[in-house]
C-alpha cells in the first residue's frame, strides 16, 4: 500500500491548480497574469532581497527560501513545502487525508487546539485518548490500541516539545507507533517548539517513514509570529498530496523577503543570543513559581513556556492582569483545572511578573512546589 492509499481518492484523482506563476517564469514582459503593469508601493525590502515587486505574483513555492529551510533543517528540497505557519500545514493534513463523516483524527488532550479544529472544520471524527491525569504525560498503551485497532484514525497529531505541557515525545514511542501506523494512519509531530529543546529534530526520520510529517514554523524562536511563516516537512508523495490543494500563492512578497533575512548569518546569531536569554529567564521564572505557596504543581517542559497549577487560576490571571500582566488558563479543559501557562518573557517582564506575584492575596511562605520536567 502506498501513501496515496490513505489520501481522500478525490484529492488523488483531482489535477492540480496551475497559475501563472508556475507555468512561467517572471522573465521578459508578463501579460499572462492579469497584473498590474505598476507597484502602487515600492518594497524596498523585497526589492533589496530580489524577492520581486508588489504588482507581481511571488513563486508558488520560493526556491530561495526553501533552499534556507533545506539547509537549517536537514532535508531536501523536494521534502519541503512552504505555508502560512503550521496551522496551514495541519488544515492542508487534514483536508488531503480525511474524508468529511468517515474518517477521524486521535488528537491527545489537553493539546493544541488547532489539531481539533481541522477536524471539525473537514467533518472528521475525533477520537481523544487524554493524557494521564495526574502526570499529564502521553497515555502511550491507548494511543497504540487506537492506532492497532478496527477503525484506526487516519491522522494522528502530537507535539514536541507539548502544548501546553512541553514534554517531549519518547524517539522509542514514536518509532513504535509509526510502525504500529504503517498503511493505517498519518503520523504527525509538531515541532513548534523545537529550538528550545536540545533533543534533535524527529525529520531525521523522514528516511525511514513514509506515513511521518513533521511541522516547523518561524513563529516561535525566531520571533516572527507576524510572518505566518511555517513549513510541512515530509516524503515526496505526501509533499506532493498537500501542493494538489494549497493556494497557488501561500506567502506574500513581504512575508518572503523578510523571512530570507531571518536566515542571515546576523539574524542567526541573534537568534542564539535570544534562545540564551529565555533559557535564564526561564530559570528565574521556574524559581519564582517554587518559592509561593499558591502553586501547587509546575511542569517546567523544554519550551518559552511553563504550566503550573495553583490554589485558583481564575483569581491568579485576575490578580495578575490587575497588575498589566496576561497570562493564560485552561477553563474548559478538565485536566488542566487551576492551570496557568506563562510564556517565557524578557527579564523586566518577568520581574514584574515576580512582583505581580508577591502580592497576590495568600503569598505566605510556604513548603516547596512539586517540579515536573515535563
Amino acid at each position: 500500500m502506498s501513501l496515496t492509499d490513505l489520501a481522500r481518492p478525490e484529492i488523488v484523482a483531482m489535477k492540480p491548480y496551475s497559475s501563472a506563476r508556475s507555468e512561467s517564469a517572471a522573465e521578459g514582459i508578463l501579460l499572462n497574469a492579469n497584473e498590474s503593469p505598476w507597484a502602487l508601493v515600492d518594497d524596498e525590502r523585497a526589492r533589496d532581497d530580489e524577492v520581486g515587486p508588489l504588482n507581481r505574483y511571488p513563486e508558488p513555492q520560493h526556491a530561495q527560501l526553501i533552499a534556507c529551510m533545506e539547509e537549517r533543517y536537514g532535508v531536501p528540497a523536494d521534502h519541503l513545502l512552504l505555508t502560512r505557519g503550521s496551522d496551514e500545514g495541519i488544515d492542508l493534513i487534514v483536508r488531503v487525508f480525511c474524508r468529511a463523516g468517515e474518517d477521524a483524527i486521535l488528537d491527545t488532550p489537553p493539546s493544541f487546539g488547532m489539531y481539533r479544529i481541522a477536524a471539525q472544520t473537514q467533518g472528521a471524527g475525533i477520537i481523544e485518548i487524554e493524557r494521564h491525569p495526574d502526570t499529564l504525560a502521553l497515555n502511550q498503551a491507548a494511543m497504540l490500541k487506537a492506532i492497532a485497532g478496527a477503525n484506526p484514525p487516519r491522522v494522528a497529531f502530537l507535539t514536541s516539545p507539548a502544548n501546553p505541557t512541553g514534554d517531549l515525545v519518547d524517539e522509542s514511542f514514536l518509532e513504535e507507533l509509526l510502525l504500529a501506523a504503517a498503511e493505517r494512519c498519518i503520523i504527525v509531530v509538531d515541532e513548534a517548539y523545537a529550538e528550545f529543546s536540545v533533543a534533535p529534530s524527529f525529520s531525521e526520520k523522514l528516511r525511514q517513514f513514509e506515513n511521518l510529517a513533521v511541522l516547523r514554523t518561524l513563529s516561535k524562536s525566531y520571533g516572527a509570529a507576524g510572518l505566518r511563516c511555517g513549513a510541512v516537512l515530509a516524503k515526496p508523495e505526501m509533499i506532493s498530496l498537500l501542493r494538489r490543494i494549497i493556494p497557488p500563492y501561500p506567502l506574500a512578497t513581504p512575508v518572503v523577503s523578510l523571512a530570507l533575512r531571518l536566515f542571515d548569518p546576523e539574524s542567526q546569531r541573534q537568534q542564539k543570543i535570544m534562545l540564551g536569554e529565555i533559557a535564564g529567564n526561564k530559570l528565574v521564572l521556574l524559581k519564582a513559581l517554587g518559592e509561593r505557596p499558591f502553586v501547587l504543581q509546575v511542569w517546567s517542559g523544554e519550551a518559552n513556556f511553563v504550566l503550573a497549577r495553583v490554589d485558583s487560576g481564575a483569581r491568579l490571571v485576575d490578580h495578575c492582569a490587575r497588575c498589566g500582566i496576561t497570562i493564560r488558563s485552561f477553563p474548559n479543559a478538565a485536566l488542566l483545572k487551576n492551570c496557568v501557562r506563562i510564556t517565557v518573557g524578557s527579564r523586566q517582564e518577568i520581574d514584574r511578573l515576580v512582583q505581580a506575584l508577591d502580592t497576590y492575596p495568600g503569598n505566605a511562605p510556604g513548603t516547596g512546589t512539586e517540579l515536573r520536567n515535563g
